[in-house]
């Protein structure tokens, strides 16, 4: 059955999705209204060599994302000066953020790739494909904005 008509959602989960999809805009809007301010914050921070997020002038693509885009995400990723050693004193460090290796929930979630996901993968595929030493992944989530900038602060400071 499950081959001819694929997978489905029992009567519960079916109720959870559309009581989700009620409140979905205004989560996806706070996400991205945290994220702006979060990659703003990072942009200014020493310990951070560049931030790659669609809402900040300096993304290669802004222009670009300013005409497709109705917002710019709540995805950002940046660069740590310090490497590998920086990216797990970070992940050592957060206490609002949680670590995981999959990004995009109502919480905020970071990850380190090349300690986490990707560390035992050689030098040169990362590199190839393009992750560094140093680069984080931060997925914003709802919680207050300022809480979040409080914990990547915190967590910084320690680099």
């Amino acid at each position: 059955m499950m081959v001819n008509l694929g997978c489905n959602m029992d009567p519960h989960q079916a109720f959870l999705v559309h009581r989700g999809l009620k409140t979905l805009g205004i989560r996806i809007d706070r996400a991205q209204a945290n994220a702006q301010k979060i990659a703003e914050f990072l942009e200014k921070h020493p310990k951070v060599e560049w931030v790659r997020y669609p809402g900040l002038k300096s993304y290669p693509y802004y222009e670009l994302a300013k005409r497709q885009m109705h917002g710019s995400g709540s995805m950002i990723s940046f660069e740590l000066k310090g490497g590998v050693e920086a990216g797990r004193i970070l992940m050592n460090n957060v206490k609002v953020a949680l670590l995981a290796v999959s990004l995009g929930g109502v919480e905020t979630l970071v990850e380190h790739p090349a300690s986490m996901t990707h560390s035992k993968v050689s030098h040169e595929a990362k590199l190839k494909a393009g992750i560094t030493d140093g680069l984080v992944r931060y997925s914003v989530g709802i919680e207050d904005v300022d809480d979040l900038i409080w914990d990547l602060d915190q967590a910084l400071q320690k680099i």
